[in-house]
């Protein structure tokens, strides 16, 4: 055999080798979230999108909107927002000076607000004022990326999408869901392992449990339902004073 087939014969098995590995390690993932995603939704039966909508164009807005910001803060805004804007076409046709103004208490405003300006434009040019179902339209409008094209799709459309927003991301990483930190990536390997009809449900549980539970910062592992689920080499540790004090408290 010449050191070229060897050598090609070589790669081919490791290629092999690495990807019956990866099976092994979905397969693993996806037991455990099996487990998982029962504990997570007794713990947060209330878990849904926090962004307040009635349709896809003010999930659209929103979204745009929730760019590294609070849902909270976004719908204070929008909660006038939506009032005067009811269509894309009133959007579009409103000043650039106005519509900042009209947002000026969100991050990034300018930006944002000519995000939602040229968004707006292109649905009235293109799709007569309607946001599209699909994820290739929707990627072509300015201001859309693939989490809120995925969010939306799963939210209005009724589509089982996965958008990978911070707390998705970090929950997948600590969970070993994924080793990625790339949003695409981590999209691709949760589509391998989520359930097709628990894809967009999946979302909202890890959401909510990023928020009250698994803290970007500290995580509360004491009082975490799936703990002896989760392969996080840092979990953080029961205080004891704060412990004995509250078993003092019960008793």
């Amino acid at each position: 055999m010449t050191t070229e087939l060897l050598l090609a014969y070589l790669t081919g098995k490791m290629k092999m080798a690495t990807k019956e590995t990866s099976s092994v390690k979905s397969a693993e993932a996806a037991a455990r979230l099996k487990k998982i995603l029962p504990r997570l939704e007794k713990a947060h039966p209330d878990a849904k999108l926090d962004l307040d909508y009635k349709n896809p164009l003010e999930l659209l807005i929103a979204l745009i909107l929730a760019a590294q910001a609070r849902d909270d803060l976004v719908n204070q805004i929008t909660a006038d927002l939506f009032k005067i804007h009811q269509s894309a076409a009133h959007y579009a046709t409103t000043p650039l000076p106005t519509l900042e103004t009209q947002i000026g208490k969100i991050n990034f405003y300018r930006t944002k607000a000519r995000s939602i300006h040229n968004c707006c434009q292109h649905l009235v040019d293109r799709f007569a004022g309607k946001v599209p179902d699909n994820l290739a339209d929707l990627l072509s409008l300015p201001g859309v990326g693939r989490k809120t094209a995925n969010i939306l799709l799963g939210n209005v459309y009724g589509q089982q999408t996965i958008g990978v927003d911070t707390h998705v991301s970090r929950l997948s990483q600590r969970l070993r869901f994924t080793k990625n930190t790339d949003p695409d990536k981590i999209e691709a390997d949760l589509m391998a392992i989520v359930p097709g009809k628990q894809r967009v449900r999946f979302c909202h549980l890890l959401q909510y449990h990023g928020r009250r539970v698994c803290l970007a910062k500290k995580p509360n592992c004491p009082a975490c339902m799936i703990r002896e689920l989760c392969p996080f080499p840092h979990k953080t540790k029961p205080i004891v004073g704060t412990l004995s004090s509250s078993i003092r408290h019960r008793s």
